[in-house]
C-alpha cells in the first residue's frame, strides 16, 4: 500500500487510483468498512484523510479522544485492502479552503472515477460542502458519487462516537460489534513498580498510544505479541490497594514469562470482568486476582484482535 503525506508530496501520476473515499476513519469501523467496500468495487481503491483530526485544530477543546493512533489506522486501512492512503495534513490555512477548492485541489491531483462518502460527510470552510454538493460536483465533471448509508447495529448507528461512549461504559462487547473486531489497546512495554511479580502474577505495564481508554476496571483480554498470542487478565486502574494515583494499563499474560520490555504490545479486550475497587490487603487481592484469571480462562476469546 502507498502511503502519501499530502498531496504535495507525490506526483499526480502516482495517484490514479479508481476511487477516493472521504472521511477521518478513526477506528476503521463497521461503517467505514462499508464506505472502504463500496470504494474497492470501482477497482483500485483509495483513502484521503486528514492527520490531525480537523477538531483538534477546530476545537480542540471539544476534539474527540482518537479510538486508535493514526499509524494504527494506517494499517488498519492496509489490511482492509486499499491500495493507497492521502494522510493530508490538516491546519487553519487547509480548514479556511472553500469546499469547491478543496474538491479542485484533490480531484485535479488525483485521477478518478468514483468518489465514495458516508451520508453525513462534510467539507470545505464552516463545511459548506455536504453530499448534495459533492454529488453536483462530481456530476459535472463526469465523476460518480457514491454515499453510502449508515450502518445499523443493535437498533442504532455505528459511530466513532458510540464506540467512545460504549468504551467509557465499559461496554466492550458492544465496542466489538460496532468495530468488527474488540477494541484494543496498543502501545510499548515498560517498567512498572513490579507489584504483580512480587504477589505471584507478575504483569506488562503498556504505555498505550490509544486516547479512548475504557472505564477503569478488570477486562478478559487476548495479548497480540510480536510472533505469539496468550489469553491476558488486563487491569485499567489506578492500584487502589497500594494508594496509586496515575492511570495505569496492565495485563498479566497467562502461561508467559518471558522479558519484553521494549516491546509493542496489543490487547483485545473481550469482555468486562468487574470494576476496579481496593481491598484490605495483599492477600485478599492475590485471591481476587486467582479468582479472576479463573474466569478469564472459561472465556471464549473468539477473533480478539
Amino acid at each position: 500500500m502507498l502511503v502519501v503525506r499530502g498531496l504535495a508530496a507525490e506526483s499526480s501520476s502516482s495517484l490514479s487510483v479508481d476511487a477516493v473515499a472521504l472521511g477521518n476513519f478513526d477506528g476503521v469501523h463497521l461503517g467505514h468498512r462499508a464506505v472502504l467496500d463500496r470504494a474497492k468495487r470501482y477497482g483500485r481503491a483509495a483513502v484521503y484523510t486528514f492527520r490531525p483530526h480537523p477538531a483538534k485544530v477546530l476545537a480542540p477543546d471539544r476534539a474527540p479522544a482518537l479510538l486508535e493512533s493514526y499509524d494504527r489506522k494506517i494499517e488498519r486501512l492496509r489490511d482492509a485492502g486499499v491500495a493507497v492512503v492521502i494522510e493530508e495534513p490538516f491546519d487553519a490555512a487547509f480548514a479556511a479552503r472553500s469546499a469547491e477548492v478543496f474538491l479542485e485541489t484533490l480531484f485535479g491531483a488525483t485521477k478518478t472515477r468514483g468518489i465514495v462518502v458516508g451520508a453525513d460527510f462534510t467539507f470545505g470552510h464552516r463545511r459548506e460542502g455536504n453530499v448534495g454538493y459533492l454529488s453536483a460536483w462530481g456530476a459535472r465533471r463526469r465523476i460518480d458519487t457514491a454515499v453510502v448509508e449508515p450502518v445499523l447495529v443493535d437498533g442504532g448507528v455505528v459511530s466513532s462516537t458510540r464506540i467512545r461512549a460504549a468504551l467509557g461504559a465499559g461496554d466492550v462487547a458492544l465496542a466489538a460489534r460496532l468495530l468488527g473486531r474488540a477494541p484494543a489497546l496498543r502501545g510499548v512495554v515498560v517498567r512498572g513498580k513490579e507489584r504483580g511479580r512480587a504477589i505471584g502474577f507478575p504483569t506488562v505495564n503498556l504505555a498505550t498510544e490509544n486516547e479512548a481508554i475504557p472505564k477503569t476496571g478488570v477486562y478478559v483480554a487476548v495479548a497480540q505479541l510480536a510472533t505469539e498470542r496468550r489469553r491476558a487478565v488486563v487491569n485499567i486502574g489506578h492500584a487502589p490497594t497500594f494508594g496509586a494515583n496515575a492511570l495505569t494499563v496492565e495485563a498479566h499474560l497467562f502461561d508467559f514469562a518471558r522479558d519484553i520490555y521494549g516491546e509493542t504490545v496489543e490487547l483485545g479486550l473481550v469482555s468486562r470482568l468487574r470494576d476496579e475497587r481496593p481491598f484490605g490487603d495483599v492477600a485478599e487481592l492475590r485471591a481476587q486476582i486467582a479468582a479472576d484469571c479463573d474466569r478469564a480462562r472459561a472465556i471464549a476469546l473468539g477473533e480478539a484482535i
